[in-house]
């Protein structure tokens, strides 16, 4: 009999830590709950590279260096929740989902879209962030209070190489389409120089860069009169392996937690935090 006992013992000890397993990882020397989240630390304002750890930054794995902005601020959160330690590691944008593939990273929290192509690789949570498209122009622009993209007829537009927001401007009647632009601050660039009228962008980006530039405003739409797009253009996911239902579960339980108003007001922090508008 007290063998048997000792084998039930033994055995809820292994799935209590295969549970444990499966939620994140554990710092072997401290026994401490790690949950590791990769980034590029390089999009803001969702995720940025920092010297210092101001505005609640965390240090990035492995570097002096830390990383701060919206993704860091949800990562925190489900940190929390999770009674883990945050531990951020920077990664390139296509060594991502490797990473988390392979066990070295727990999730990904990146402004990630969530893709039917992605999802054959990894499981996504549930959206943590829906980044609408606006058009950014000049206060004084003609298309300044335009009401919707038929408003834009005729304008010279352009927007970033290998973007969703490059792919919507045929969606704009009699458009002057200009080749695409690497970067965002060479985009706007091109608008304040006269070089073109309007650019595409998600509303964080196109806020992030009205904070840093008052000369130039976001133009919004109502539903029906913007860019027609699909919910993968549009919703943002945090990615982990596809076999890690347990994390996934947690991830969402907290998500879910946070309201749609919570999220823009992490996100108004994030663009007034972000190097770009200081």
């Amino acid at each position: 009999m007290n063998k048997f006992f000792k084998l039930l013992l033994c055995c809820m000890l292994v799935l209590g830590l295969a549970v444990v397993a499966g939620c994140s990882s554990t710092n072997k020397a401290s026994n401490e709950k790690v949950f590791r989240v990769g980034m590029e630390c390089g999009y803001a304002p969702f995720n940025w590279t920092q010297t210092n750890a101001d505005n609640g930054a965390v240090q990035i794995k492995g570097t002096q260096e830390y990383a701060n902005g919206y993704d860091v601020m949800i990562a925190k959160q489900i940190a929390e929740a999770m009674g883990a330690k945050l531990e951020i590691h920077k990664i390139e944008w296509d060594g991502l989902t490797p990473a988390v593939n392979a066990g070295k990273i727990d999730a990904v929290i990146a402004g990630m879209s969530i893709t039917e192509k992605r999802k054959e690789s990894v499981a996504f949570s549930a959206p943590y962030y829906n980044a609408s498209i606006v058009v950014l122009t000049k206060k004084d622009s003609k298309f300044a209070n335009a009401k919707g993209i038929n408003d834009l007829a005729g304008a010279v537009v352009t927007s970033q190489l290998n973007t969703i927001w490059y792919d919507l401007i045929p969606q704009i009647p009699s458009v002057q389409a200009k080749p695409a632009i690497d970067n965002v601050p060479s985009m706007i660039v091109a608008l304040d120089s006269g070089k073109v009228e309007a650019l595409i962008l998600d509303r964080p980006t196109a806020l992030a860069a009205v904070h840093s530039n008052p000369g130039l405003v976001a133009v919004e739409f109502k539903d029906g009169n913007g860019f027609k797009v699909s919910n993968e253009d549009v919703e943002m996911g945090v990615a982990v392996a596809k076999n890690n239902t347990t994390l996934l579960d947690q991830i969402n339980a907290k998500l879910t937690a946070i309201s749609e108003a919570d999220r823009d007001k992490l996100m108004e922090e994030a663009i007034k935090n972000q190097p770009l508008s200081k």
